[in-house]
């Protein structure tokens, strides 16, 4: 007897679950659902109590089974269709003559589905495209989605999970032997990988790994899964490799680059949209026009990087430092200095760490840039960040290439990039990532504002000529900009677009702090503003640090020690530390030693940011700094802070605390 359908989903390769409608439904306890996947597995069947009873329980059958086994189904009822009366007929879980019958087509469940597209994907082989082929056996083994029958008991459960998890690996591995035959043999390591891993002692799955390492050129690691699987072989079964394996492993010592598939071809099939020959990317970015200075840093830079490859190490370098110091200027220049070394090409991502050039990309966005630059088919690549940081580094090994990665914004952005051998990374950050130089062994290294003779000489040549004769005015105008490249390429765009204004006129204007962070942007352009740039770092801040970098605005002027930034903010001397340290790591602020400052832009643009705060947090943020000014001068705190000289500090918040408004106003927290 067959009964026919309703708008129900069923899972089984998995964790039993069950959904009306796309709502899911909650389907009880164990027995409950392992009643149900009973059912499910003879959809539109009908199936006798004595068999459920034997399924759940087998031998050791208690007495109220039957009860038991009516109690499920009825509870089922209720489940599936809430809104059915006490007394009507149940249309999806019916009572029949002998049993009951779950009312639904079979491929509404979807390990009868998976076995259905096995067997299409099996007859598309003998004559089929390899796309659709393949197409075929990626549609049934996505619908797996862990160990089928997954948390239900009983002895059907186990027998039926074990069936199907045996014809899973079976798809596998005929998928595996298709993508191997089109070439691609990268793409398939990480999938052989798992399934080797989850079935340790089938030899048919280690010879396709070993076949796709090899062709990947991974010959070594091909050798040592064959050591592995003679080593548990023996172990676990006290025999010896199969002929094929041990065929295999021969060949690859013997170098034979022609290996036959087990019942395959020698001529491996070509694959639909695959490109035949990828070109050596080079994608480096231009570096930016007149580009000058920072010899003893490039210097340095690329000495590491020639120790780390002399050691046949991985070189990571991370420039760090605050934003418009040039960084991304920096790495671009050493990039094209080296790009000679590694031969294989230059691969380039723009992170979008500061958020101004569009959101930050995650760790697999960029992984799938990189792997379509690398030539993989953009339709093959895994969806999950272990399958692409995995066939990533496949593809990437043996080869000496070199990866720039601009502007990144967390150290769990990088680690996914970095590959094992020969390559190199170098990435630019506002922040400092001491983690991964811990963890990972990369190089951090500060990028810092330029000398002023160097800044003075960059200004000089952008300028347009405005600078040629005035030496002293280009030193005035360097130490205006702070030495920060993106503060003076915008001067010199100023200068060179003004030539009427007299140059007098134009240090006098860049001179005045209350408005020199407008004079330096360029309009409807947020790349090109010095403001914009530092607001991104700001507003990347935790909400206490960002309080207390509107606090340090207050006394922009003057160095700043933990104990005069704890009375400014309110906290106590290890809180006052750890937010210092953590604005230091964001490089909006230098840390000295004992004390710490703001570089002079960036006080301008914290200053600007203290008005944000009520007048009266202010005016109480000074007081406490007076009490502790007059504190140590009077000795009481000195020693503590290493002999600090409080009297810039005293007399800026003097000022600053006479300046206040006198009016009284509600003290917020913005």
């Amino acid at each position: 007897m067959t009964c026919t359908g309703a708008p129900l989903r069923i899972q089984l390769l998995g964790p039993v679950r069950a959904w009306r409608d796309g709502e899911e439904i909650a389907l009880g306890s164990p027995k409950q659902r392992a009643v149900l996947s009973i059912l499910a597995s003879r959809a539109g069947g009908v199936v006798s109590g004595e068999t459920i009873i034997s399924a759940l329980w087998e031998s050791d059958t208690p007495q109220t089974a039957a009860n038991g086994v009516h109690t499920y189904v009825a509870r089922l009822r209720r489940a599936l269709e809430p809104d059915r009366g006490s007394r009507a007929a149940s249309t999806v879980l019916s009572s029949e003559s002998g049993g009951y019958c779950l009312r639904l087509q079979p491929t509404d469940v979807d390990a009868t589905l998976f076995v259905e597209r096995h067997g299409h994907a099996r007859k598309s082989r003998e004559g089929g495209s390899t796309e659709t082929t393949l197409r075929l056996y990626e549609d049934a083994l996505g619908l797996w989605r862990g160990e089928a029958y997954s948390g239900v008991p009983g002895p059907f459960a186990a027998m039926e999970g074990g069936r199907l998890r045996d014809l899973r690996l079976t798809a596998v591995e005929e998928w595996a032997q298709v993508m191997v035959e089109a070439g691609e043999h990268a793409e398939v390591v990480d999938a052989l990988s798992r399934a080797a891993a989850e079935e340790p002692l089938r030899e048919k799955l280690r010879w396709l790994l070993m076949l796709a390492l090899y062709h990947s050129g991974r010959q070594a690691h091909a050798l040592a899964v064959y050591t592995e699987t003679r080593r548990l072989l023996r172990r676990e079964l006290g025999i010896e490799p199969g002929t094929e394996l041990q065929d295999l492993h021969r060949r690859i010592l013997a170098g034979q680059r022609e290996l036959r598939l087990p019942g395959g071809s020698l001529t491996p099939r070509p694959r639909e949209g695959l490109t035949a020959v990828v070109p050596v990317p080079a994608q480096l970015p231009a570096v930016a026009r007149g580009f000058t200075g920072r010899d003893a840093e490039l210097r340095q830079l690329g000495q590491l990087l020639d120790d780390e490859l002399a050691q046949r190490g991985t070189p990571v370098v991370v420039v760090d430092g605050p934003a418009g110091v040039g960084k991304s200027a920096l790495v671009l220049e050493l990039a094209h200095r080296v790009a000679d070394r590694f031969p294989d090409g230059q691969l380039y991502v723009d992170l979008c760490g500061n958020g101004l050039r569009g959101r930050p990309l995650s760790a697999s966005d960029v992984l799938h840039q990189l792997l379509v630059s690398l030539g993989a088919d953009s339709a093959r690549i895994p969806r999950d960040l272990a399958g692409r940081t995995t066939l990533y580094r496949s593809l990437l090994y043996g080869r000496r290439m070199l990866i720039a990665l601009d502007d990144a914004l967390s150290a769990d952005q990088l680690r996914p990039l970095i590959p094992r051998g020969a390559s190199c990374v170098v990435a630019t950050s506002r922040q400092r990532f001491g983690g991964l130089a811990a963890r990972d062994g990369a190089h951090t290294f500060t990028a810092r504002p330029m000398a002023l003779d160097e800044a003075a000489d960059l200004l000089t040549g952008l300028s347009g000529g405005r600078l040629a004769d005035e030496p002293a005015a280009a030193l005035r105008l360097a130490a205006l900009c702070g030495g920060l490249p993106l503060a003076l390429r915008i001067t010199a765009e100023g200068l060179a677009t003004r030539p009427d204004v007299p140059l007098e006129t134009l240090v006098k204007q860049y001179a005045a702090e209350s408005d020199r962070l407008d004079r330096l942007t360029v309009a409807d352009d947020a790349l090109a503003s010095v403001r914009d740039a530092f607001q991104t770092s700001y507003q990347a801040l935790s909400a206490d640090a960002a309080r207390m970098f509107r606090f340090l605005g207050l006394v922009k002027d003057a160095p700043i020690t933990v104990e005069a930034a704890a009375s400014l903010a309110d906290t106590d001397h290890d809180g006052a530390r750890r937010l210092l340290d953590l604005l230091a790591a964001h490089h909006l602020l230098e840390d000295h030693g004992h004390q710490y400052r703001l570089h002079d832009l960036l006080g301008i643009y914290a200053a600007e940011c203290a008005e944000r705060e009520p007048v009266l947090n202010r005016r109480a943020a000074l007081a406490r700094l007076d009490q502790a000014c007059r504190a140590a001068r009077a000795g009481r705190i000195a020693e503590r802070d290493g002999g600090a000289d409080y009297a810039v500090v005293l007399r800026r918040a003097a000022v600053l605390r006479r300046a206040a408004p006198q009016r009284r106003e509600e003290v917020t927290r913005p």
